[in-house]
């Protein structure tokens, strides 16, 4: 068999400084995805969006073990966020106006035939309501300025502030991409003050 592989300790993008800003180059990457909008914490939406990434994301790990004989970890929950106005992410923190897809990372080999053959097979047990919904897509963010954050989602927004305001500008730098936010914690069973979460911005 072959050895267990972990992208979060292959790819350097998921590795961020406490609090400082790094820039970093991130590869191409292939998601799982799922699109919604509104408050994160309220939402049935969201809620649902969450409960149809992880059935598929199991299966399709436990089927590149069975039948291709390669074996990886699941990658954490990320989400991409934006609005019209981003000051509803840095200052006003209104999450109702949020729009946000959420994503997890699966290894190159995973293609639309094994997302379809997994489907098929959460389908068969319990399909989650939004089963459907979930895409296979390549996101190209390239450079990107990123953080790590320890402490709840609801204080992540003077941090995002100086990310944008001080750190973009004394380096020559402008958004050029959707705020991306990578749960390295899982939130259903680490405490609000100990969740670790990277902070990443496209940029230009």
């Amino acid at each position: 068999m072959t050895p267990k592989i972990d992208l979060k300790t292959e790819i350097d993008a998921y590795r961020a400084p406490r609090d400082r800003f790094r820039i970093v180059d991130v590869p191409d990457l292939t998601y799982l995805m799922i699109d919604g909008s509104g408050d994160p914490n309220t939402s049935p939406v969201f809620a649902s969006a969450v409960a149809a990434l992880y059935p598929l994301a199991y299966a399709l790990k436990f089927a590149s073990k069975r039948e291709l004989d390669r074996d990886y970890v699941v990658m954490p929950l990320e989400g991409l966020w934006w609005a019209d106005d981003m000051d509803a992410f840095t200052t006003s923190r209104d999450k109702s106006r949020w729009d946000w897809t959420l994503l997890m990372v699966v290894p190159p080999w995973i293609d639309d035939d094994a997302v379809a053959r997994a489907r098929d097979a959460v389908g068969r047990r319990s399909p989650p309501e939004r089963l459907d919904e979930v895409r296979l897509e390549s996101l190209c963010e390239r450079r990107c300025v990123q953080t790590l954050h320890v402490g709840s989602f609801d204080s992540e927004g003077p941090l995002l502030q100086r990310m944008h305001e001080e750190f973009l500008p004394a380096h020559g730098l402008r958004l050029a991409g959707r705020h991306h936010e990578i749960y390295l914690s899982d939130a259903r069973r680490v405490a609000p003050g100990k969740r670790r979460t990277i902070l990443r911005q496209p940029v230009r």
